[in-house]
């Protein structure tokens, strides 16, 4: 079988044979007798153009008395086959990481160009969808994602937010101004939605009354720097992330994780934001009481 993706053999002069794997992290092959050059030509492509030699040590002989130059079983060189196979080290390339997942995708092409082709280069399929289509969208095997090229208008994503209620993802991202936010993917009841974001981020600025104002549509037209090419990548490639995490089951500090990203230095900066807990409405307020009417005497005015 042969070596996993990401698998590397290096032969380390005067070392031996070392293996690197998929995370970098180098490891000695404890070959004992067995000839390097034959467990390598059997773990790669099963040939070896040179002398090969057993775990007793000298070449093995063929019937005539001349070295063999071809793969041999070797039980030593099987042996250590078997460990790599044990610590996965061996095999087929996995699935990728989006197969069997769909991905609904609206918004502005600059974002939804470059996202379509990542999540397809991921596995995934991907469809273009209406506004209407992906609020209706109920399945834990879909994810919708919403990009835009500027503000939320007020409204656009409520119906949306009640997705993760029934196990569909929820991702999205706007630009407002010379910012764009990629929002925490919401994936279960009780994660990070846009109106929790809206309310936290207008909990966190002094200026919440002119904050609240933009978003509610009180502005002149956003004609803040859009985005190019190159940040549109970049955004496509972190939503691209929170759909991988999604599929290998969106472990929390992903779900709590908003990022702002400066579309002229492409800086990019997280922060975590929590979900706005449901709370009792207040009271409705007591009615005011009716002014006492003037006593009467009785008597002539």
């Amino acid at each position: 079988m042969p070596l996993a993706p990401g698998v590397v053999l290096v032969t380390v002069p005067g070392e031996g044979l070392a293996v690197r794997t998929p995370d970098g992290t180098f490891l000695r092959v404890a070959t004992a007798g067995a000839d390097p050059r034959a467990l390598t030509a059997r773990l790669t492509d099963g040939r070896f153009n040179g002398p090969i030699t057993h775990a007793a040590g000298g070449p093995i002989a063929d019937a005539a008395g001349g070295p063999v130059t071809g793969p041999v079983a070797d039980p030593e060189i099987e042996r250590l086959a078997d460990a790599f196979a044990d610590a996965g080290y061996t095999g087929h390339a996995p699935p990728p990481p989006l197969a069997g997942r769909t991905v609904a995708v609206l918004g502005d092409p600059v974002l939804t160009v470059p996202l379509t082709r990542y999540v397809r280069d991921a596995g995934g399929v991907t469809r273009t969808v209406t506004p209407d289509e992906a609020a209706a969208v109920d399945s834990d095997r879909t994810a919708v994602v919403w990009c835009l090229d500027g503000p939320v208008p007020p409204g656009l994503w409520d119906a949306a937010d009640r997705l993760p209620g029934h196990g569909t993802a929820w991702l999205r991202t706007h630009r407002e101004g010379a910012h764009a936010w990629i929002e925490p993917p919401a994936t279960a009841p009780g994660d990070v939605t846009s109106a929790h974001v809206r309310l936290r981020r207008l909990a966190a600025t002094p200026a919440h009354r002119e904050l609240a104002a933009l978003w509610a549509g009180h502005a002149t037209p956003d004609e803040g720097p859009r985005h190019t090419e190159a940040s549109a990548a970049l955004t496509a490639a972190l939503l691209t992330a929170d759909l991988l995490a999604w599929a290998a089951g969106a472990p929390l500090p992903v779900r709590r994780r908003l990022r702002r990203l400066d579309l002229r230095d492409l800086a990019v900066t997280s922060h975590t934001v929590l979900p706005v807990p449901d709370v009792a409405p207040l009271p409705a307020p007591a009615p005011a009481p009716h002014p006492a009417a003037p006593l009467s005497t009785g008597g002539p005015a």
